[in-house]
């Protein structure tokens, strides 16, 4: 009976399955999540780096460009022949052949200061230092970059901060709105001068100026990987900045100052590399941000360098994580449904020939019997089910041998019973002729000696029976125990039917019997224990006197080879393995005869023919076990043969002829015999 609690093998193997393979699914996932994402974020460094490059020498270029421009423009032959009203059109048609980065450009006489020229109004976009330039140049010579006088203009005219003076959260009062990029960054001033001939020499007239934002990009949007683009000075000072803001305050007032100034040693030293930034936007977003160093376009000194760094978010860069995880998402419901669908699958493959061998196993005791499954595609499950098969062969098979034994020992049973009734009347009879007797003879109801004599000899005859009632029962009681012993010695078989037939004659003249006795033979010698072999003779005799009413008892003896040998009842020969001659003594009656289905039966213990035949005739069942028994033990059988009822009855009694005359002693404990001569 299933308890409760328990659950299907079916439902553990799919929970089983399930519990295993969903978290490996959920692991798979997260790994490739992570690898994705490291991969991303590895591609996103690398291009940052790579952007922070171009980007420093973009600016680079640029600035390089300016000057270069700018020293042309100075040397421009028109510069110099033409008319001074007509300066104004010169500069308006040099500010469109200048490259589109050039936001103004002015021309300034530098006796007046006065701007005499411009593109952006006549307010100076620049101060023009006093003794910068030589006043008068003797050669012919060009000019060069260290000719040009360079400086910022910071967005809406305001003036930098010093490192001593760092701009704080509350000193800021802008807006925060991003402006249109040359508003919004610092412009680079170039300003160089302009000699104009004056007889053999030339001399200092003119600045030309120019201003140029830096071009920087001042937005990444999501998916790009390139970033926005933050300057930083040497000294700390934020040149540009997408947050103008930001522009002109130095890095040592940002709440991520530590990791700014590493950025600055390292690209100072000539790294180039990325760094992780989590508070240089005022809402905290972490950013990653490659940089770059170029020399500073402001000074001649060697080591003095501005810091490119091309920042972008980290949600930025890790955008296309969002379609991975979309699609890892939807991977791994369908991979859960087909792993769900697959171990349902497979669970029932599993779970159905175990069913099936359950449904067999729990019908095959209220059912007809019927095959046991088979033909399953697992190995095991075959041979399950050969095993099963077999052990309920093997029940069955015990079932039946238990019913027949059951039967049998209700059948011994009942012959017990029907023993112990016929025994209990077979002893009681001749014991009370024995007390009878005795009682006459002692209360002197006898009349003379003679009389007495009498009823002490049938009291004697009685008690002689009473013995061999007795006699056969602890006989049998030995044959069951094992314990029976014979003491075979060579001896004349025909010796030993004589002496039994002298014993029996009383009775069978008695009755009128007619008896007709072998022809005299020469002596058969045969191993065999004269008491036991007699007592067979006994029984016999015995029992073909007290079953013949009328008739005749006739006895022959005949030497017949061993392969005729008589069968022993089961038909198979007792001495088959005998390759002396037999000597057969048959004792056949004309009495009442054997039905051939109760023949057998007669050799078992405690079994008579019939109820009838016992209450007619007496007797108490041994005789026949008993001689069966004694012969076995001398290598000899006895059988018995009768046409059926009221036509006889034949008892044939064989045992091997031996021609040595040497004695011997057998003691046979049955299941181990033991010779001794």
């Amino acid at each position: 009976m299933v308890k409760l609690g328990q659950s299907s093998f079916r439902r553990i193997l799919l929970s089983r399955i399930l519990l295993l393979s969903v978290p490996v699914l959920l692991v798979g996932e997260y790994v490739t999540y992570r690898k994705a994402r490291s991969t991303l974020l590895e591609t996103a460094r690398q291009n940052l780096t790579e952007s922070a490059v171009r980007k420093a020498e973009t600016i680079e270029q640029w600035s390089k460009s300016l000057k270069s421009n700018l020293i042309g423009a100075s040397e421009n032959s028109m510069l110099q022949s033409v008319n001074p009203k007509d300066y104004q059109k010169f500069i308006a048609q040099l500010g469109q052949r200048l490259p589109a980065q050039v936001d103004c450009l002015q021309l300034t006489n530098l006796q007046t200061n006065q701007v005499i020229a411009s593109t952006c109004g006549q307010q100076p976009i620049q101060s023009l230092p006093a003794n910068f330039w030589a006043p008068v140049q003797q050669q012919q010579t060009l000019l060069d970059e260290k000719s040009v006088y360079i400086s910022l203009s910071w967005p809406n005219q305001r003036k930098p901060k010093t490192n001593g003076e760092k701009m704080t959260l509350g000193e800021e009062d802008f807006s925060g709105a991003t402006k249109e990029t040359r508003d919004s960054q610092v412009s680079l001033v170039l300003s160089a001068p302009v000699y104009i001939r004056r007889g053999n020499s030339r001399q200092l007239s003119y600045a030309l100026s120019l201003q140029s934002a830096l071009p920087v990009q001042t937005s990444a949007p999501k998916g790009s990987l390139a970033g926005y683009t933050v300057a930083i000075d040497q000294d700390g000072t934020i040149l540009a900045h997408p947050n103008i803001n930001r522009v002109g305050r130095n890095i040592d007032a940002e709440a991520d100052a530590d990791r700014l100034k590493s950025i600055v040693r390292r690209a100072i030293a000539g790294g180039q590399a990325f760094l992780h930034l989590f508070s240089f936007e005022r809402n905290g977003v972490e950013l990653l941000a490659g940089y770059a160093a170029i020399p500073s376009p402001l000074t001649k000194k060697e080591n003095t360098k501005w810091i490119i760094l091309a920042v972008s978010r980290l949600d930025y860069a890790l955008s296309g994580l969002e379609e991975i995880q979309q699609v890892l998402f939807n991977l791994i419901i369908g991979l859960v449904a087909a792993s769900v669908v697959a171990t349902l699958y497979l669970s029932r493959d599993l779970a159905r020939p175990l069913e099936k061998l359950r449904d067999y196993a729990l019908k095959v005791d209220t059912e007809a019997p019927q095959a046991v499954p088979q033909n399953f595609q697992i190995r095991e499950f075959n041979q399950l089910s050969e095993a099963l098969n077999s052990m309920v062969q093997r029940l069955r098979s015990w079932a039946r041998e238990l019913e027949v034994a059951t039967k049998e020992a209700q059948v011994a049973n009942q012959l017990k019973n029907e023993f112990l009734g016929n025994i209990s009347h077979e002893l009681r009879t001749p014991l009370n002729g024995i007390i009878g007797f005795i009682q006459i003879v002692r209360d002197g109801y006898c009349d003379d000696r003679d009389e007495e004599m009498e009823f002490l000899q049938r009291a004697h005859d009685s008690s002689m029976q009473l013995l061999n009632i007795i006699n056969d029962i602890l006989d049998i009681a030995k044959i069951e125990a094992g314990t029976f012993s014979l003491m075979l010695e060579v001896v004349d078989i025909t010796q030993v039917l004589e002496d039994a037939i002298d014993l029996q004659a009383p009775q069978i003249e008695e009755k009128g019997l007619k008896l007709s006795l072998p022809e005299p033979h020469d002596p058969i010698i045969v191993n065999a224990d004269p008491e036991k072999l007699k007592q067979v003779f006994l029984n016999v005799l015995s029992n073909a006197v007290k079953f013949t009413k009328l008739g005749s008892i006739t006895i022959s003896v005949r030497v017949e080879s061993s392969k005729n040998s008589p069968s022993n009842g089961s038909g198979e020969s007792a001495i088959a393995n005998n390759e002396n001659d037999l000597v057969v003594v048959t004792i056949e009656d004309t009495g009442v005869g054997i039905d051939p289905e109760q023949q057998q039966k007669l050799f078992q213990p405690f079994v008579m023919a019939d109820g009838s035949t016992t209450r007619e005739f007496g007797g108490n069942g041994l005789g026949l076990a008993i001689s069966r028994r004694i012969m076995e033990s001398m290598i000899g059988s006895i059988t018995l043969n009768s046409a059926g009822v009221n036509q006889g009855t034949a008892v044939m009694i064989s045992l091997p002829v031996n021609q040595q005359s040497s004695f011997y002693f057998h003691s046979q404990d049955f299941g181990n015999e033991k010779w001794k001569f």
